[in-house]
């Protein structure tokens, strides 16, 4: 094996740039790599060390000089003995001979044995300096920082974070930001400020950041005079009234399982402990036991996926008297809210976590969590808060 076998390449700037476009398209790490005929360790190397965010495509400032401008001071030989002087080539250019004196000092030779300017050269160095990085806010202030690493130990989602900072201090810009910034100063290590462990306390718990491309899909299975979601009241697509729920099982390992409830209108969670098995019996008894715990007229409607665990959904109704429909096979998006809880969830129980030895107890305490954190979707209020309002509304109306 020759040196430069053993070698990994390095990607050029075009490989380097197809890349980053694949990745943000969705298409998974060996199949960037197999288009670009280059190493798996080059391709990750290269998404990793930036945690999945691809850098901003770079353009020249406004007011620095041009390529052609550095090529006019070469020709001029400005600089030299015999050549134009600073000033007359500031005149000729429109710029300060400020500028240009500062052009000559940073980018021309540096060499004592040579004067000449080269615009190539200069060109690049001017280009590789701009390339410093200005530090964020996070850098430059410790407090906010302490506050946002603490808020993410609490499981609070960047955007989360941002909201709150917007409300606690509304008059002190210093100690907001963007929740780009939180995910940028999480995932881009290279910027120091907040330690990648961090990201374990986020929803998904990702150490790079993935592209959303991809589509999740839904198990389907054989339900008997189920009915379709199609059928359901087209006014419960507005989420105006509460009482209407979607639920999904979230699994985890030794067939071990959590029934997952939320509450369409304000995103209420409710989570029912299963254990090691997901037979229709156990699961419609716990969402009987569930749905008879909750006060009078708050669940009248359950949207469902096409699991066989909801197989004796007829006897869940006649018991409950709540309505059951079904979504469509391979359609998660139908029961978006609870898709979006169970993702919520996999910050408490990751996927590989064994839920039979969860107890009711800790369930509720998670939801307990959940239903007292901001939303954005509720303009930040949480779901307990969104409930009540909408049940005293239906209770005045009533």
């Amino acid at each position: 094996m020759t040196r430069s076998q053993g070698r990994r390449r390095r990607l050029t700037p075009e490989e380097r740039a197809r890349v980053w476009r694949q990745w943000r398209d969705g298409i998974s790490l060996d199949a960037i790599q197999a288009s670009l005929a280059v190493s798996a360790s080059g391709v990750y190397g290269e998404i990793a060390a930036r945690g999945g965010i691809a850098p901003a495509p770079r353009c020249r400032g406004s007011r620095t000089l041009s390529l052609l401008e550095r090529q006019l001071l070469t020709l001029w030989r400005v600089g030299e003995a015999e050549g134009v002087s600073m000033r007359e080539a500031a005149r000729r250019l429109g710029r300060a001979p400020s500028s240009i004196s500062r052009e000559i000092r940073r980018n021309g030779s540096r060499t004592a044995l040579s004067r000449r300017y080269d615009a190539e050269v200069a060109d690049a160095r001017a280009w590789t300096r701009a390339r410093r990085p200005k530090p964020c806010r996070l850098a430059t202030h410790p407090a906010l920082r302490t506050l946002v690493a603490t808020q993410l130990c609490s499981k609070w989602s960047p955007g989360q974070i941002s909201a709150w900072l917007r409300v606690t201090y509304p008059d002190d810009p210093e100690m907001q930001l963007s929740a780009e910034t939180i995910y940028r100063s999480l995932y881009v290590q290279t910027r120091g400020v907040l330690r990648r462990e961090l990201t374990a306390h986020l929803r998904r718990g990702h150490s790079i950041r993935r592209s959303r491309g991809r589509t999740p899909t839904a198990r389907s299975g054989p339900i008997v005079d189920g009915v379709s979601i199609a059928e359901r009241p087209p006014w419960v697509d507005e989420r105006a009234v509460p009482g209407h729920w979607e639920g999904d099982l979230l699994s985890g390992t030794k067939n071990s399982h959590i029934a997952t409830l939320v509450e369409r209108a304000s995103r209420f969670v409710v989570l029912v402990r299963i254990g090691a098995s997901k037979e229709s019996t156990r699961v419609v008894d716990a969402l009987i036991a569930a749905a008879h715990q909750l006060p009078e007229g708050v669940m009248a409607s359950l949207t469902w996926d096409r699991g066989s665990e909801l197989a004796q959904h007829r006897r869940f109704s006649v018991a409950t008297d709540v309505a059951v429909y079904f979504c469509d096979p391979r359609s998660p998006w139908q029961r978006g809210s609870n898709e979006n809880t169970n993702g919520l969830l996999r910050q408490y129980f990751p996927k590989g976590m064994d839920l039979s030895n969860v107890t009711q107890e800790q369930l509720d305490q998670v939801a307990l969590e959940l239903n007292t954190r901001p939303r954005q979707t509720l303009g930040w209020a949480n779901p307990g808060m969104a409930l009540s309002r909408l049940m005293r509304g239906v209770a005045l109306t009533g």
